[in-house]
């Protein structure tokens, strides 16, 4: 049975109404969320630790700022918009000797929740508000009069109107607009852990830069292979997201579409799902989100690497010199345009 989907006439904002929403963390989601809420009527604060370089940022864009615990008790509503790693040192010592009854714990991914690397009391409402894209889109649909769509999900409801707080928060940040689905702390947990490993961005990376080392490694331009690999793919992901897999192929040249389904899926095979079966396993066990713990009790250092590694890949220098001679591609530089806490 198909989910039922939620647009701008099944919220109401007047369940913020009156109430004072605070945004811990001004990141990302952060930064996106407390614009679009105040943008849409909503009182909201702003909660940074009392050095955060996010403080001035939050205050130019005309919020009142305080430090976490004191945004947290003067708040009804908390968005944990903090990085899933720092969360439970952030939850232990300034949300929760703050929590009391009848205020609201809101997250925008269930990490925390879902592998319970924070346990808030049972007389709080624990619900989650997630946007299907990065706080920038969020935000950029918000301004353009569009949404990127949101999930929900109830994990505490002693109130009894926890959706419909929930679906108000999706309304306020432009969710509804663009179709809203209720699901679980778990699964939107694991199937986001999913897609981001194994094809949206890990998958995608991989992909894109064997692609580009079998060409250059075969005697072909790195400019040839970039295009070939990493450019024209936007092309593609945007006729899939506009029409579906499907329609993409009806798009394209006929000696694309044979391509696509005859040698597709000797690339793509039986053994790469056998390992994305793996991944989900992994995800499902808990073992990479205590992995991941771990990673960030010893200093993110092999995380720090694999970065560092990926920013002197070939195709990256071949990219930006690409870019520069397209006016047309908007320029940006994402990497540290919004502190995460």
């Amino acid at each position: 049975m198909p989910a039922k989907i939620y647009t701008d006439k099944d919220a109401d904002l007047k369940y913020l109404a009156g109430k004072t929403c605070a945004v811990i963390g001004f990141g990302s989601q952060g930064h996106a969320h407390a614009l679009n809420l105040k943008e849409s009527g909503v009182k909201v604060i702003v909660g940074l630790y009392p050095g955060s370089k996010s403080r001035q940022v939050a205050e130019e864009k005309g919020f009142e700022v305080f430090d976490t615990g004191e945004a947290v008790k003067l708040a009804d509503v908390i968005f944990v918009a903090v990085p899933d790693t720092k969360i439970p040192a952030v939850y232990e010592a300034d949300i929760a000797p703050n929590l009391v009854k009848g205020k609201t714990l809101l997250f925008s991914h269930g990490f925390a929740i879902h592998f319970k690397t924070v346990t808030p009391p049972a007389d709080v409402d624990v619900i989650m508000v997630a946007p299907k894209g990065p706080g920038h889109i969020v935000r950029r649909q918000y301004t353009e009069g569009k949404g990127v769509p949101a999930l929900i999900a109830i994990y505490q409801n002693p109130s009894k109107q926890a959706k419909k707080i929930a679906l108000a928060w999706a309304k306020g940040v432009g969710g509804t607009r663009g179709g809203v689905i209720e699901t679980t702390f778990k699964e939107e947990t694991e199937t986001d852990l999913f897609g981001e490993q194994t094809v949206l961005c890990g998958g995608v990376s991989a992909l894109v830069q064997a692609g580009f080392e079998t060409l250059t490694e075969a005697g072909y331009s790195p400019e040839m292979a970039y295009f070939e690999c990493l450019h024209e793919l936007k092309l593609i992901v945007d006729l899939m997201n506009e029409s579906g897999i499907a329609g993409m192929r009806f798009s394209i040249s006929e000696t694309a579409k044979w391509g696509d389904v005859s040698v597709g899926p000797k690339i793509i095979d039986g053994s790469v799902k056998k390992r994305m079966v793996a991944a989900l396993k992994d995800i499902q066990s808990g073992k990479f989100a205590k992995g991941w713990i771990k990673e960030y009790e010893g200093g993110y250092q092999t995380y720090k690497k694999l970065l560092a590694d990926g920013e002197k890949h070939p195709i990256e220098k071949t990219g930006a010199r690409l870019r520069g001679l397209m006016p047309w591609i908007q320029k940006k530089n994402l990497k540290g345009a919004q502190a995460s806490y």
